[in-house]
């Protein structure tokens, strides 16, 4: 299968979710300094469930278009769930294979997802 496929191009030049919240429960900012890319996740929560998510950032079209997949993901998850989504949830997502040097690129939503919400599920 094409590594951009057509779902992950959309995504990447009309991401879901991009911007900023008015009001933020938590959020984190994570680099991948191989690709250059830069996200930050926001998040607002209400008892302990996702009510909100934005991101903003700059990165490689995999990086954009798996954050902006997995913020629609997130939507009206509680915390404990999304705590529990890992690397398969994310390449099922995409739904393609990606290279070992890719992966980074892939995996950048999802670590910044786990430090924001690291802080609450304590």
């Amino acid at each position: 299968m094409d590594l951009y496929r057509e779902e992950i191009l959309e995504h990447y030049k009309h991401p879901q979710n991009f911007g900023e919240l008015a009001v933020v429960s938590t959020k984190a900012r994570e680099a991948n300094a191989s690709c250059g890319d830069l996200i930050e996740l926001q998040l607002r929560l209400r008892d302990l469930t996702i009510a909100e998510v934005r991101f903003k950032g700059v990165g490689c079209a995999l990086s954009i278009a798996a954050t902006s997949m997995l913020t629609v993901e997130l939507k009206d998850k509680r915390v404990e769930e999304a705590l529990r989504l890992d690397e398969g949830f994310m390449l099922d997502l995409l739904g393609v294979d990606v290279s070992s040097m890719r992966m980074k690129c892939v995996m950048l939503p999802l670590r910044a997802l786990k430090r924001a919400l690291g802080e609450v599920a304590k």
